[in-house]
């Protein structure tokens, strides 16, 4: 089956979609495009989960993405293998007709998860492409660039006030350690000062009461 995406000129579009493959089917899309066209694709595949009723992306899920240039005989400028979501990119060297496959394996072990006439069978997959110019979509990189650049001075602004401030609170740390040790050593030197007043004044009690005594056994 032959499925053709719109046709993009120079300006940047993003394509989302969703499609269901049959068993190990490839299904292909053909895109022409510009030369220099940057493609990013972004996909998700899921299989019926009969407990949840729903489309759910199992672990199992594996797809194989080729994307050929039909005007280069089919040259393969992808071939890669994902999970059940993934991304690819690839720029247009030339011009031209460019076919996207998709190819879809399950090791869930469901019961006819291959065969799209089964009730809730295939595989539904669903596509985010992004195409256009390489400069725009490098542009709206540098966008997003931009805004983190923002974001990592506004955290280095934070680091470093939180840096001033650790070194205010260390400076006053120092500045009331010192103050301690000052009073500590004021404290220190009247105890020895007062401890001489009182040695002093004892030694002169006493010198004191000897000569009282002294005078009284005399007369």
């Amino acid at each position: 089956m032959r499925s053709i995406l719109p046709l993009l000129s120079l300006s940047t579009l993003a394509n989302a979609l969703y499609f269901y493959i049959e068993g190990t089917q490839p299904k292909c899309f053909f895109e022409e495009l510009p030369k220099d066209t940057l493609v990013v694709g972004h996909y998700t595949a899921e299989e019926w989960d009969d407990n949840l009723r729903a489309w759910a992306k199992h672990d199992g899920i594996n797809i194989y993405i080729s994307v050929d240039e039909i005007f280069d005989n089919e040259h393969r400028v992808v071939s890669q293998r994902g999970g059940t979501t993934g991304k690819f990119t690839f720029t247009a060297a030339d011009a031209g007709d460019h076919k996207i496959c998709f190819t879809p394996s399950s090791t869930s072990g469901k019961n006819n998860w291959m065969s799209l006439s089964a009730p809730n069978g295939g595989i539904r997959l669903t596509l985010d492409m992004a195409i256009g110019e390489t400069s725009a979509i490098e542009s709206s990189d540098k966008e997003k660039l931009n805004d983190l650049a923002t974001r990592v001075k506004d955290l280095n602004a934070r680091l470093n006030d939180i840096r001033r401030e650790q070194v205010f609170q260390r400076e006053r740390e120092a500045e009331f350690r010192d103050q301690s040790e000052s009073t500590n050593s004021r404290v220190v030197r009247w105890m020895l000062i007062q401890l001489t007043v009182l040695g002093v004044t004892c030694a002169w009690q006493l010198s004191h009461l000897r000569s009282f005594f002294i005078k009284q056994k005399l007369t």
